[in-house]
C-alpha cells in the first residue's frame, strides 16, 4: 500500500509539473490516458487515480467524451477563487490596500533600472488605454501597470499572493473603472516615486488611490460581486 501511494504521489507531481511550468497551459487538453501511461512508466489505474487527484483539486476538469482539461496551475487559486467568488468589491479593494501598499513601498526600495523602465512603459500604456476610452484596455493595462509594482517589489511571496488573486482583482479594476474619476494619469505619481526611490511617497501614493476607492463602497451594495 505505501508503495502504491507512493507511485500516484509521483504520478500527482509528475503532472502537475507540466502544468504549473506551462507545458500544458489552462485550456488545454492534456494527453489521454495510454499516453500518460508511456509517458510517466506506470500503470493505468495510478494515471486515473493522479488525474482524479488533479480534478479534486481544481487543477483539472474531466469532460465526458472529450478529455481532460486543464482548469488552473494553482490549487489555491482555485481555493482562493471559490471564496472570493461573493466577495463584496469593498472586501476585495481592502485586500488590495493590503498587498499594494507593501509591494509599493519594497517597489521604492528594490526597483532596479530594468524594473524603473517597465513601469514608465506600463505608466504611458495605461495613460493611452484610457485616452482612447477602451475599457477592456484600460483593465489590462492597468492591471499590468499594478503587476509590474510587485513584481519591482522583488517578494516572491507577496508576488504569489497577488497573482492568485488576479481575476478577482481585475474585477476589480473594471468595477472601479465604471465611475473612476482618476484620470489617465491616475498612477503617475506612484509610479515617479517609485522610480525615484521616494518609500514614503510610495506608500501614500497607494494608500490614497485605494482609500477613495473604498469611500465610494459603502456596507449597502450587496449585489457587487468580484466574479
Amino acid at each position: 500500500m505505501t508503495r502504491r501511494t507512493g507511485l500516484i504521489d509521483g504520478a500527482v507531481e509528475a503532472l502537475r509539473a507540466r502544468i504549473v511550468s506551462g507545458e500544458w497551459p489552462v485550456g488545454t487538453r492534456i494527453p489521454p490516458e495510454p499516453a500518460l501511461v508511456e509517458l510517466l512508466g506506470v500503470g493505468r489505474n495510478t494515471v486515473r487515480e493522479a488525474v482524479q487527484s488533479l480534478a479534486h483539486s481544481g487543477l483539472v476538469e474531466r469532460r465526458q467524451g472529450s478529455g481532460t482539461y486543464v482548469l488552473s496551475t494553482s490549487e489555491l487559486a482555485v481555493s482562493m477563487g471559490r471564496h472570493m467568488v461573493d466577495a463584496r468589491q469593498r472586501d476585495v479593494i481592502e485586500v488590495r490596500r493590503a498587498l499594494e501598499v507593501e509591494a509599493g513601498r519594497l517597489a521604492a526600495r528594490r526597483r532596479s533600472a530594468t524594473d524603473a523602465s517597465t513601469l514608465l512603459r506600463c505608466r504611458d500604456e495605461r495613460s493611452a488605454a484610457y485616452e482612447a476610452g477602451d475599457m477592456d484596455r484600460m483593465v489590462a493595462t492597468d492591471l499590468a501597470l499594478h503587476r509590474a509594482v510587485l513584481l519591482a517589489a522583488a517578494n516572491p511571496v507577496l508576488l504569489t499572493l497577488y497573482d492568485n488573486l488576479i481575476d478577482a482583482i481585475g474585477e476589480n479594476i473594471r468595477f472601479n473603472f465604471v465611475g473612476d474619476t482618476h484620470g489617465p494619469h491616475a498612477h503617475d505619481g506612484l509610479i515617479e516615486a517609485i522610480v525615484a526611490g521616494d518609500v514614503e511617497r510610495a506608500v501614500e501614493e497607494t494608500n490614497t488611490y485605494l482609500s477613495e476607492f473604498l469611500s465610494q463602497h459603502d456596507e449597502a451594495r450587496p449585489t457587487a460581486v468580484a466574479r
